[in-house]
């Protein structure tokens, strides 16, 4: 365990370092660069990175793919925050982008987050190509069919859509699957694509990644209801028991506390049952770690 930690600290500052290295100049940049550097677990670019490595390659070669998805998921929660969505005050224990920038520039900075974030992917270095398609031509795909309404923000839709009206269990898987997943999945597809330009990876390989995310992603939703409910504010570091103040449906109004450690732990296992469905060009015993590490995470 001591090791893993190791491995996903080494990863998390190769992502900062990298993440720092964008928008350095003020105005617009600023507000980009407060939410992108506002902390975090980095979980959706250390996937990249290590994916990369289990198909056989490095961490660098997906560090620029790693650091586009970084850039997506912190637009979608600036705009999440906004006061038309979730209206949060707080994000990792700081004023959300709005109540910093005011409403129109904390827009502005998710809009240009969004788009900077298909610049990097455009702009990465690969000089391979697969079916006639560049491998950043392939990863802009992955990333745009998780970013629209096949992905975040058909998740986001159907969410808001249903504010304040009750789900099914299935309701809530499929909504979570676009609005948590789709993301998480564009991360480790993405490592696996940024590996294969100068080796042989098995095809399996990618439904093996597209599986391992989805099973992470319905857990980690899961786990984070959990966590509206027994973690504290400074835990989370944003308010708690919103969901039930907002009358939201959620994993644990419909299955209580045990029901979600059980569904917590069962897709946690079909995540790493996943992974041993293919033969990989490395070790996937760190991704097999996170995914343990996840299911019990505190915040």
């Amino acid at each position: 365990m001591e090791q893993f930690a190791k491995n996903m600290e080494s990863a998390r500052l190769m992502v900062e370092q990298r993440l720092s290295e964008f928008f350095p100049g003020g105005g617009l940049q600023e507000a980009m660069r407060y939410s992108l550097l506002g902390g975090g677990k980095r979980i959706r670019p250390i996937l990249a990175l290590k994916f990369c490595e289990a198909a056989g390659g490095t961490m660098e070669e997906a560090l620029d793919f790693g650091c586009a998805v970084e850039m997506l998921h912190t637009y979608s929660l600036i705009h999440d925050d906004l006061p038309c969505m979730d209206d949060d005050d707080l994000r990792r224990g700081r004023p959300t982008s709005h109540k910093v920038f005011g409403e129109c520039i904390a827009t502005l900075a998710g809009d240009a987050l969004q788009a900077a974030a298909f610049q990097t992917v455009a702009c990465t270095v690969a000089d391979w190509r697969s079916g006639g398609e560049t491998a950043p031509g392939l990863a802009a795909g992955v990333l745009a069919r998780a970013a629209g309404e096949e992905g975040m923000c058909g998740g986001q839709y159907y969410d808001t859509m249903g504010d304040g009206k009750p789900h099914t269990e299935e309701e809530l898987l499929e909504i979570h699957d676009k609005k948590t997943g789709a993301l998480l999945r564009a991360a480790c597809v993405m490592g696996v694509i940024a590996s294969f330009g100068h080796r042989e990876v098995e095809e399996g390989c990618f439904a093996a990644a597209k599986e391992y995310a989805t099973k992470l992603g319905l857990a980690f939703q899961i786990r984070d209801d959990m966590l509206d409910v027994i973690a504290t504010e400074e835990d989370l570091g944003k308010p708690i028991g919103s969901d039930a103040e907002n009358e939201k449906t959620t994993y644990v109004t419909l299955l209580g506390l045990e029901g979600c450690a059980e569904r917590v732990k069962r897709y946690t296992e079909e995540a790493k049952t996943a992974l041993r469905s293919c033969s990989w060009g490395g070790d996937t015993a760190f991704l097999e770690q996170l995914a343990d590490e996840l299911a019990t995470r505190g915040n």
